[in-house]
C-alpha cells in the first residue's frame, strides 16, 4: 500500500515558500518606485539643462531595468498567487480527509438541476453541506462541476462505468498532477462564464460577411496593392500627378464601411479570449495526463485542432488578439496605421483563419477539460482511501458489500457491514431500535450505488452490484406551499418508486431503500400499505432494502416469504447508559428505546 499524500507537509511548504516570494514582491516593488522615479528625475533634470549623453544614457538605462523589474514583479506575483492556490488545495485535502465541512466550499447543485422530485439525491445528501458533492469537490471547472453533478444524479451505463474506472485508476498515482490540477481551478475562479459563451458563440458562428468574404479579401488587398504601387511610382517620380489617394480614400471609406463588424468580431473574440486564456495554463497542464486509459487517450486526442494542442492555438490566438489592441493601445496611431496598412483587415483575417481551424473545436476542449477535472476528483477520492474497493458492475441482480460503510463519515467513526440486497423475488428487512444505524446503513448502500456509477471507487472493501437505477424514501417533508401533509408527501414518493420498478428499462435492475415507510398514519393502515408497495417491488423484479419499527410485517405475506431479517441493537449500561455498537445481526430486533432515550434526555415518564 503506498503512502498517504502528504497534503500538511505540502500545505506548509507552500506557505513559506508563498512568504519568501510575497517578500520578494515587497523588495522588487520598492526597487521598482525608486528606479522609475530615479530615472524620472534624472531625464527631467538632464533635459532641463544641456543633456549630455552620458546622464541620457544612464537615465534610458533606468528606464529598462525599471522595464525588467516590471516583468520580474509580475512572474513573482504569480508565484505568490500559485502558492497560495497550492496551499489552499492542499488544505483543503485534510479538510475532506477529515470531513470538516466548516473549510471546505459550499457545494449547492449547478444551476439548472432540479431536484424536488430526483428520485435519491435529497434523500442521499448529494449536494448542500455534509454532502458527497461537497467532498469530493471543489471541481476546477464549471463544465467539471455539471459533469459531475450528472454523474452523481444519472446512473450511467456499465460501459462508461468501466471506461471511467480505467481512467481513474490511470490518474490515481498522480498526485502532483491532480493537486496542481485543482489549483488552477482555484486561479480560474473568477473568470466570466458569459464571456466564454459569447466566445464560443463566435468562434462556432459563420463569417460575419457571408457570402462577401472573399470580395472582401479581394478588395482589401487590390486596395492595398494599389495604393502602395502608387505610393512607390510617386516617391521614384515615374508619375506626373499622385495617384495613391484615391486608394487611400477607398481604404477608409471600406474600413469605416466595415467597422461595426470588425469591432463585434475583436469584441467576441477578444472578451472570451481574456476569460479562456486564464484556462491556456490549465490545458497546457492536462495535456501532461497519461494515455494509458481508452478514455484518457481519446480526451487528450481532442484537446488537438489542426495538428497543434490546444494550449498552443490558444497563444496564436492571443497573439493575433494582441495585434488588434492597436486601435485601443494606440488610438492616435491607430488612423494614419490603418489608412496606409489597413491593419484591422489583416486581424481579421487571421482571426478567421483560426476560427475556421480551430473555432468548432473550443467546445470539445472545454468538454475534455471538463471530464478530467472530474475523473480527477474521483483519483483523488481513490488515492485519500486506498483500502476503498473498485467495485464490479456485473449483471447479477444482486448488491453484495463486505465492510460497506457511509462514505460522508470519518474514518475513527464510521462501522462497516456486511451486506447482500437480492437478488429478485427478495427484499431485506432492516429492524432495531432509534438511533441504532437503520437509516445511516440504508445512506451507506445507496451512496455507493452512486459512487459506483459514478465511476468512483466505494466505501467497502468489496462490492458487486448490477447496472441499477436507484429509487429512495428517507427523507419525507410535508409542504405547506403545495398543500401536502407527511403522509401524501410519502405517498407521492412512494407512487414514483413503485412507478419507476414497473417501467424498469431492460438490462436494468432498480434499487430501491425505504426507510420506515407511511410513519405518520395508523399501525393498521400502514401494515397493509407497506404490504401492497413490497408486493409491487417484488413482482416488478426490483431489489432493496427498507426498514420498520413494526415487528408484526415479519408476520405478514410477503414480507414474511421474501424477506432476509436483520437488526441493529443496543446495549443498556448500569448507569441506565444506552451503547450503540452499529453492527448489523441476523433476524428480529428484540428491544425498544424510546422511552428510555426520552428519560435520558430528562422527560419523565
Amino acid at each position: 500500500m503506498s503512502s498517504p499524500v502528504p497534503y500538511a507537509e505540502n500545505a506548509v511548504r507552500h506557505a513559506r515558500a508563498r512568504q519568501v516570494e510575497a517578500q520578494r514582491s515587497e523588495m522588487i516593488s520598492r526597487a521598482r518606485l525608486l528606479t522609475f522615479v530615479s530615472a524620472a528625475g534624472l531625464l527631467i533634470w538632464t533635459l532641463s539643462r544641456e543633456a549630455t549623453p552620458l546622464l541620457l544614457g544612464v537615465a534610458i538605462a533606468l528606464f529598462v531595468v525599471f522595464g525588467a523589474l516590471v516583468v520580474w514583479h509580475a512572474r513573482v506575483d504569480e508565484r505568490v498567487t500559485r502558492h497560495d492556490a497550492l496551499q489552499l488545495v492542499n488544505t483543503r485535502a485534510l479538510a475532506r480527509l477529515a470531513r470538516d465541512w466548516a473549510h471546505l466550499p459550499e457545494a449547492e447543485a449547478p444551476h439548472g438541476f432540479d431536484l424536488s422530485n430526483h428520485p435519491y439525491a435529497i434523500d442521499l445528501d448529494i449536494f448542500g453541506r455534509a454532502s458527497l458533492f461537497q467532498w469530493l469537490g471543489p471541481p476546477a471547472t464549471p463544465g467539471g462541476r455539471r459533469l459531475l453533478a450528472t454523474w452523481l444524479t444519472r446512473p450511467s451505463l456499465r460501459s462508461e462505468v468501466m471506461e471511467r474506472q480505467q481512467a481513474v485508476a490511470a490518474l490515481v498515482p498522480l498526485d502532483q498532477w491532480r493537486i496542481v490540477m485543482a489549483a488552477h481551478g482555484v486561479l480560474t475562479a473568477s473568470v466570466r462564464h458569459h464571456e466564454i459563451d459569447a466566445f464560443i458563440a463566435w468562434a462556432e458562428g459563420p463569417h460575419p460577411f457571408g457570402k462577401y468574404a472573399n470580395a472582401l479579401q479581394i478588395t482589401v488587398y487590390t486596395i492595398l496593392i494599389t495604393l502602395w504601387a502608387a505610393i512607390l511610382l510617386d516617391v521614384a517620380g515615374l508619375t506626373s500627378i499622385s495617384l495613391w489617394p484615391a486608394p487611400l480614400v477607398a481604404g477608409l471609406v471600406l474600413s469605416f464601411a466595415t467597422a461595426r463588424h470588425l469591432q463585434i468580431t475583436l469584441d467576441r473574440a477578444g472578451g472570451g479570449e481574456q476569460s479562456l486564456s486564464r484556462y491556456a495554463a490549465m490545458l497546457e497542464h492536462a495535456v501532461k495526463a497519461p494515455r494509458s486509459a481508452p478514455r484518457l487517450e481519446a480526451l487528450l486526442e481532442s484537446l488537438f485542432a489542426d495538428n497543434q494542442p490546444a494550449p498552443q492555438a490558444m497563444r496564436r490566438l492571443k497573439r493575433l488578439l494582441g495585434f488588434g489592441d492597436l486601435r485601443r493601445g494606440a488610438a492616435i496611431l491607430h488612423i494614419p496605421f490603418q489608412a496606409l496598412t489597413l491593419w484591422d483587415f489583416h486581424v481579421f483575417f487571421a482571426l478567421e483563419r483560426w476560427r475556421q481551424r480551430c473555432g468548432t473545436r473550443v467546445r470539445g476542449w472545454l468538454e475534455a477539460l471538463a471530464e478530467l477535472d472530474a475523473l480527477s476528483l474521483l483519483a483523488t477520492a481513490q488515492r485519500d482511501n486506498p483500502t476503498w474497493a473498485v467495485p464490479a458492475i456485473g449483471s447479477e441482480h444482486e448488491i453484495q458489500a463486505e465492510s460497506i460503510g457511509h462514505p460522508l463519515i470519518s474514518d475513527e467513526k464510521r462501522v462497516p457491514n456486511d451486506i447482500t440486497v437480492g437478488p429478485s423475488g427478495t427484499v431485506v428487512l432492516i429492524t432495531g431500535s432509534n438511533m441504532s444505524g437503520k437509516s445511516t446503513l440504508l445512506r451507506a448502500i445507496g451512496l455507493n450505488v452512486v459512487m459506483a456509477h459514478a465511476g468512483g471507487c466505494v466505501c467497502a472493501a468489496r462490492m458487486s452490484l448490477p447496472e441499477s437505477d436507484l429509487q429512495t424514501c428517507i427523507r419525507v417533508q410535508d409542504s405547506l406551499e403545495r398543500g401536502l401533509s407527511y403522509f401524501m408527501a410519502a405517498l407521492g414518493r412512494l407512487k414514483g418508486v413503485v412507478d419507476a420498478a414497473q417501467h424498469e428499462r431492460e438490462g436494468r435492475v432498480m434499487v430501491y431503500l425505504l426507510d420506515e415507510i407511511l410513519q405518520g398514519t395508523n399501525s393498521v393502515e400502514r401494515s397493509v400499505a407497506v404490504r401492497a408497495v413490497t408486493r409491487h417491488l417484488l413482482e416488478a423484479g426490483a431489489i432493496g432494502a427498507m426498514t420498520t419499527h413494526d415487528l408484526n410485517l415479519a408476520e405478514e405475506e410477503p414480507l414474511k416469504s421474501a424477506a432476509r431479517f436483520l437488526h441493529f441493537s443496543e446495549t443498556l449500561d448500569p448507569d441506565g447508559t444506552m451503547r450503540f455498537d452499529y453492527r448489523l445481526k441476523p433476524g428480529l430486533a428484540t428491544s425498544r428505546n424510546a422511552l428510555r432515550l426520552m428519560k435520558l434526555i430528562g422527560i419523565d415518564l
